[in-house]
């Protein structure tokens, strides 16, 4: 799959050396197209997932919350309960199978434009570097020098500023959970009338810290899984981040007067621009690679080379393997058109769900153990219990009515309202003449009424002698 020179061949990580020890990297920021592109989409991803908790919809609701404790979910001003568990399933399966697809015709391009730990790690706590301790190189020359005051101060400023980052960064998590009042309302009250959540906070906030302060690149390398699902994922026909090893190779320093072509030389300068803004330090030109995220950053760095050297752009471009091997276009292979048919099928199962989504969940069952009633003459009873949830913004006036057979329903209360995204639970009788019994088991249809409009029939049995 790729051209790798057997000296070049690894059996470990870039980021571990001989020792076993951490290799840490120091990444240059890159400039370019791309580089712009990733810094604007990922403002928006930010500026969405910091927002979204405190944006209200008209129905009052966040625009999402996922209340795990209360067991409530909205989804852009929807509100789902546990009863639409089911949804969520599919949702999530959906979301699963369509990454996959994506995968097998984009390759990781997930990791390196949306993925929280990429968009965090590069677009939040690299710069806050860049801006304190200067460019990757200038990074390294500090690491190994003396502790001096001026590194000090830096390095103690760089780490205030992430703490209070990776702050920030678990209360929008928090307010995801519990939403952004309760957040608010921790914040500015006293630790101790919550300690169990500041105990979290302080955990959290943490994790956070020494994710993007320490551990870094080596999520996607060593803990995210969907990294070693590329094996499986990807072929010679996916599109990914690739260097072009036939024109490219053999490479050399570009000399005054030299004419590369005639000598037989590559395009690659071998200024090795691509390996120092790598953020997980790898070389793309030896093929690809697990660290490898399609971040595009040695794509930039790349093209400014061949820039000022005024050799063509895209000696490392997003292209497949039988592309650069043997110059074939894009194929919808057998694999590729599966995987979108299985997301597309997915997504439509998804929308009918949604459209056939239920305003009132309603639970009817009759109570175990009781037998039939006789209440009068040739009149026997059962009784049941019943539980409604209200999935609407509105107030429901709900009633029960039998649709078949013909029988009196009977409510142990005065009414059955039920306010807005609220639940309620009772008991009834159902009230049957003999004439309507088909036997000991007896199926009934019940009617539930929001005023006039019927909006749920509910099928039971009814015990009779």
């Amino acid at each position: 799959m790729n051209n790798i020179p057997e000296n070049n061949f690894r059996d470990r990580i870039v980021t571990m050396n001989e020792e076993g020890k951490r290799n840490w990297i120091y990444a240059n920021q890159p400039k370019g197209k791309y580089y712009n592109a990733r810094t604007i989409v990922g403002l928006i991803l930010l500026v969405f997932l910091f927002a979204a908790p405190h944006i209200k919809v008209a129905s009052g609701e966040p625009l999402l919350l996922f209340n795990i404790l209360q067991r409530k979910f909205v989804l852009f001003g929807v509100v789902f309960w546990p009863q639409d568990f089911h949804l969520f399933v599919i949702g999530l399966i959906t979301i699963i199978v369509s990454i996959i697809t994506f995968t097998v015709v984009y390759g990781r391009i997930w990791c390196g434009w949306a993925c929280p730990q990429t968009i965090f790690m590069e677009m939040v706590f690299r710069r806050i570097e860049y801006w304190i301790e200067g460019s990757g190189d200038q990074q390294r020359i500090r690491a190994k020098g003396e502790d001096t005051f001026d590194r000090v101060w830096r390095s103690m400023l760089k780490h205030f500023i992430f703490i209070i980052i990776s702050w920030g960064i678990t209360h929008t998590m928090m307010a995801y959970i519990v939403g952004a009042e309760t957040v608010h309302r921790y914040i500015i009250s006293s630790p101790s009338d919550n300690l169990s959540v500041f105990i979290a906070i302080m955990v959290f906030t943490g994790a956070f810290y020494f994710v993007f302060a320490y551990f870094r690149e080596q999520v996607c390398s060593l803990v995210c899984p969907y990294g070693r699902l590329q094996g499986a994922l990807l072929d010679n026909n996916t599109l990914m981040v690739s260097y072009d090893y036939k024109r490219g190779e053999g490479r050399s320093p570009m000399r005054k007067g030299e004419d590369r072509m005639a000598a037989g030389i590559g395009d690659c300068v071998n200024c090795n621009k691509c390996v120092s803004v790598c953020p997980t330090g790898i070389d793309i030109r030896n093929g690809i690679q697990l660290e490898c995220i399609n971040c595009t950053a040695c794509m930039d760095a790349c093209d400014s080379t061949m820039r000022r050297y005024k050799l063509p752009e895209g000696l490392i471009r997003i292209t497949s393997q039988n592309n650069i091997s043997n110059g074939s276009s894009f194929k919808w292979t057998p694999r590729i058109i599966a995987y979108t048919v299985l997301t597309t099928a997915l997504i439509g199962v998804l929308v009918v769900l949604f459209t056939l989504r239920s305003s009132y969940e309603t639970t009817i069952l009759r109570v175990q153990g009781a037998l039939y009633q006789k209440v009068d003459e040739g009149v026997y009873s059962n009784i049941y219990n019943y539980k409604i949830v209200n999935k609407t913004e509105n107030e429901g006036d709900l009633s029960f009515k039998l649709v078949s057979p013909d029988g009196r329903v009977e409510l142990a209360g005065s009414n059955m309202v039920v306010k807005k995204q609220e639940k309620i639970q009772g008991v009834f009788l159902i009230k049957l003449h003999e004439e309507q019994l088909t036997g000991g088991s007896t199926k009934v249809v019940l009617g539930v009424y929001n005023g006039d409009d019927l909006i749920e029939t509910i099928h039971t049995t009814f015990v009779g002698p």
